[in-house]
């Protein structure tokens, strides 16, 4: 029986694509729009950033650095944070349906400047009893360890937790770790997943 289920954030509650950051960015960096993603590619400064390796400044100051970007901080965390669209992907509705019935908590890979703007801006993460954040507990998916974390912060057993990730590997790895989980296609989807399990 499923006792707590467990969302990722981006790309399943809310959709981003960092080209719009990209766009964004180019007139105020050294280097072509083009070469941005490459270029942070190259290094392991986002893993770093994600895995609560480096605080904000820091990040913003090398990543500065690689870019040639000029910019303040202020204003680099409002371009940062472009990426995310407004609309939720899972309604609203849905996870408030499950408030208080199931033990709700996001599973996500991400980092503070995304997720403080994140849960100050979509009212729908006051629904979730807890967050499980890569940059809070030092480990990124589909690393095993952060989702014992999950499984732990849940408070019951791998198989009682339901997980949803937009990306295979990550849905591979929790399946691993005794979690049910699916790839997250559309919202649709995953109503009719939860309805087989007799979650809706």
């Amino acid at each position: 029986m499923i006792k707590a289920i467990l969302f990722d954030l981006g790309n399943v509650i809310v959709p981003f694509d960092f080209k719009r950051a990209y766009s964004k960015l180019g007139p105020l960096c050294s280097c072509p729009v083009t070469e941005i993603s490459a270029r942070l590619r190259s290094t392991d400064l986002v893993q770093r950033f994600e895995s609560g390796r480096i605080a904000a400044e820091p990040f913003v100051g090398e990543l500065s650095t690689l870019l040639g970007l000029k910019t303040t901080y202020g204003e680099f965390c409002d371009l940062w944070t472009s990426v995310f669209f407004e609309e939720t992907l899972v309604p609203e509705s849905l996870i408030a349906g499950l408030h208080g019935r199931y033990r709700l908590l996001v599973l996500s890979n991400t980092n503070p400047i995304h997720f403080s703007m994140l849960k100050a801006r979509y009212p729908v993460f006051g629904y979730f009893d807890d967050f499980v954040l890569s940059y809070q507990v030092g480990a990124l998916k589909p690393d095993a360890e952060i989702y014992r974390k999950a499984i732990q912060r849940a408070g019951c057993r791998p198989d009682e937790c339901f997980f949803t990730d937009d990306i295979a590997i990550n849905v591979d790895a929790a399946r691993e770790n005794g979690m049910d989980a699916v790839q997250f296609l559309s919202a649709a989807q995953l109503e009719e997943e939860l309805k087989t399990r007799g979650v809706l």
